[in-house]
């Protein structure tokens, strides 16, 4: 079992992605924006730090690129997935590669959400 922060401001996204991942058997906190979620993080740090941040690329407050560079500068061990649902938004994470392990794109299935994060989540991070 794994600690996700999901940051997505979609609300009925967001709810997809918390059941399907608590269903897989993680532990998932979910917040709507890249500020919030910069919060949870320190808040969970360092006693129940999270092992996993999933975040959607456009999103207001902060964006999930934005997010990423602060994320990984703050909890350089922590994996961190992109989603996004727009082609044009997949390109700012070009040359995000040392610190972004995938990028999801919209829409996707329960299995393929379930099957991608397990890979993150798996990979080694020497």
């Amino acid at each position: 079992m794994a600690r996700i922060l999901i940051a997505e401001d979609e609300p009925a996204v967001r709810t997809f992605i918390q059941r399907a991942l608590q269903g897989a058997g993680h532990e998932v906190e979910c917040v709507g924006d890249g500020s919030d979620a910069l919060e949870a993080l320190a808040r969970a740090r360092p006693h129940r730090a999270h092992d996993l941040l999933l975040t959607d690329i456009l999103m207001p407050v902060m964006d999930g690129v934005s997010l990423a560079l602060l994320a990984a500068r703050d909890a350089p061990s922590l994996r961190i997935m992109l989603m996004t649902g727009y082609s044009d938004q997949r390109e700012r994470a070009h040359g995000l590669d040392a610190i972004i392990q995938d990028i999801l794109l919209k829409p996707f299935t329960l299995d393929e959400l379930v099957m991608r994060v397990q890979a993150v989540l798996d990979m080694d991070r020497n």
